[in-house]
């Protein structure tokens, strides 16, 4: 638990880094409470803000939950996903124990249609282009997935960026932008020729689109991502309260 103040890492990001590991640890699993923040951040050598903003991301991620007057614990996977707590695609295959290939990845740039104007706040007449990433994903064996995400143009992307790496930790790394909400649709379809040539199925068979609007902690939107799943090989979960 060894927080280097002289490294260019952003003291929340290391602290994120290290309740990670913890919350990963045999140590800490089923449900075990954090030490209290002032301990926390004293181990730390942090300040309660530095490490409550930390913890603000793993709790936003579903990893944590916190109890007013009780404190913050590690959460069961089962409570992890649906519309409660979002996660990204790699958390979502690292929670399953899926080791992800990419089978594409293609970047351009492109004008967006009206309705990803008006998601982003861009006048449709004007001649902006936004960053587009497309991606073909899935098991080592085949592929069950194929995304396509728009970039706000305010984002100063170069698309000479490593899209291998996770999209939302190099979006906060690279550009300090800290995705929170995600606001989705989900509708069912036939594959169609194109889409069933990427996911190598006919295309009379039956896929899953998952639409997501994408906004950071401020509420800016960052990304319109559409995403096309085998239907054999995806499952929407949803946990409500009453």
């Amino acid at each position: 638990m060894n927080i280097d103040h002289n490294s260019n890492t952003p003291l929340h990001i290391q602290a994120e880094e290290i309740l990670r590991n913890l919350i990963d640890s045999e140590e800490y699993k089923d449900g075990k409470y954090l030490p209290n923040e002032i301990e926390l951040s004293q181990k730390l050598n942090i300040s309660r803000n530095t490490l409550r903003q930390a913890i603000n991301k793993l709790v936003f991620e579903g990893l944590l939950v916190r109890k007013k007057g009780v404190g913050t614990k590690i959460a069961h996977k089962s409570i992890i996903g649906g519309v409660r707590n979002w996660l990204s695609f790699s958390q979502e295959m690292k929670m399953l124990g899926i080791e992800i290939r990419n089978f594409e990845l293609h970047i351009c740039w492109k004008k967006p249609n009206e309705e990803i104007c008006n998601f982003f706040g861009i006048d449709p007449k004007q001649q902006v282009k936004c960053i587009v990433l497309e991606r073909v994903r899935g098991k080592k064996e085949y592929p069950f997935v194929y995304f396509i995400s728009y970039f706000n143009p305010k984002i100063p992307l170069t698309g000479e960026e490593d899209f291998t790496r996770p999209l939302y930790e190099l979006l906060e790394k690279d550009y300090n932008i800290i995705v929170k909400t995600s606001k989705e649709k989900i509708s069912a379809s036939l594959a169609g020729e194109r889409i069933a040539e990427k996911l190598d199925i006919k295309a009379s068979d039956p896929i899953l689109i998952r639409q997501r609007h994408v906004y950071d902690i401020n509420q800016i939107p960052i990304e319109y991502n559409i995403g096309y799943y085998r239907a054999d090989s995806f499952t929407y979960t949803i946990e409500a309260e009453r």
